[in-house]
Parts: C-alpha cells; structure tokens; sequence
C-alpha cells in the first residue's frame, strides 16, 4: 500500500514539473518569435491559424 502512495505522488510531481516546463518552453517560444519578427502557428478550433505575436 505504502509504495503505491509513493508512486502516485511521484507520478503528480512529474506532471506538476512536466506542465511547468513546457509552460517556460511557451513563454520562451512566444519571446522568441516576437524577438525575430514571425509568426506563431497554432491551432484553433480545428484550424491551423498564423497569429502575429
């Protein structure tokens, strides 16, 4: 029982730290593309949309 508990919190912990990365990745990615002056290409709504950062 005890070990499962291990694994379960140690499986939320990488989530928090996988989330919390790719949200700096995100925010890295959208200073970047400001920095060089292009576009971000995203999808919205099923749709592939160039948005102007």
């Amino acid at each position: 029982m005890k070990n499962n508990k291990t694994k379960i919190n140690s499986s939320s912990e990488t989530n928090d730290k996988i989330i919390a990365s790719m949200s700096l990745v995100y925010k890295k990615l959208i200073e970047y593309k400001r920095k060089i002056n292009s576009e971000l290409v995203v999808m919205k709504d099923g749709k592939i949309v160039h948005l102007k950062p």
